[in-house]
């Protein structure tokens, strides 16, 4: 009686050991059928978005270099001819392929492009958003070909900038950053005179030069009426010091005739040191 409960038993464990092994076996298949499609139907789509001409870059409508589907803002001195460069080879191409990273790196390339945004714009446009770097001075950077002094472009974080327009900037001549310095000492210098364009501010202007040779006493010259002299600012209180010049710049240079440096560092005096 024992063996027949037993068989029964097993009898009736088959059957339903069967159907969850069909079960699995059909839920597994259903999934391979549906990748199976959705790998097709998106291979589909994405031969579309590559292929179909409404999703691609065309170039300019005049005939010229770039497209005007490719819109950048914020341009002003980085060269043009540079940053055309890096979508040279988007155009007539699918917005869908389009590297937004890789094209970002490449303006980050650029001296004059400090923060670079690329955004695709569906169907087929590229905007570009740049940052540009802000000079704050020039230096001398050897001379030409000609023995004429060149001079470059600097920004607050060292960065060498090729001026395309000299014209375009005001900015004075900043001297004491040679090739003797590491790259700690240029900052160092740096930060010093970016305190004392900022503490100065608009007055900043009637500088020609900054001399940061001796960090803790810099030195600026400007045109004070038919002269040119140097100030000795030290290294803080800026604006009270130049100030103090400028508010009695007649009576100044009335007494020190002949000075071409003029130490303003103390609060009771002037002292002409050449």
């Amino acid at each position: 009686m024992a063996r027949k409960l037993n068989a029964q038993a097993e009898t009736k464990e088959k059957p339903g050991r069967l159907n969850t092994w069909l079960f699995i076996a059909s839920a597994v298949t259903a999934v391979v059928v549906a990748a199976f499609i959705g790998i097709y139907a998106f291979s589909r789509l994405e031969s579309a978005l590559i292929r179909d001409p409404h999703y691609t870059i065309p170039p300019a409508k005049d005939y010229g270099e770039g497209s005007d589907n490719i819109r950048i803002y914020g341009m002003k001195h980085a060269p043009r001819e540079r940053v055309s460069q890096v979508f040279a080879r988007d155009i007539g191409r699918s917005l869908y392929v389009f590297p937004t990273a890789e094209r970002r790196r490449n303006l980050l390339a650029i001296d004059w492009v400090k923060e670079a945004n690329v955004q695709r714009v569906w169907p087929n446009e590229v905007h570009v958003h740049l940052t540009e770097r802000t000079p704050i001075a020039f230096v001398p950077a050897g001379n030409g070909a000609d023995g004429a002094q060149r001079y470059a472009l600097i920004d607050d974080e060292g960065v060498l900038l090729p001026p395309n327009d000299k014209a375009a900037f005001t900015v004075p001549v900043l001297l004491g950053l040679g090739p003797e310095l590491d790259a700690t000492g240029r900052r160092d210098r740096l930060r010093r005179v970016m305190r004392l364009l900022t503490e100065v501010g608009p007055m900043a202007e009637k500088l020609a030069e900054i001399d940061v040779t001796q960090p803790d006493a810099l030195k600026v010259t400007m045109e004070a009426g038919s002269r040119v002299v140097t100030l000795i600012l030290g290294d803080e209180r800026y604006l009270i010091r130049l100030k103090n010049f400028l508010n009695n710049q007649e009576m100044i240079l009335q007494h020190a005739a002949d000075a071409k440096v003029l130490d303003m560092r103390l609060e009771d005096r002037v002292i002409s040191t050449q």
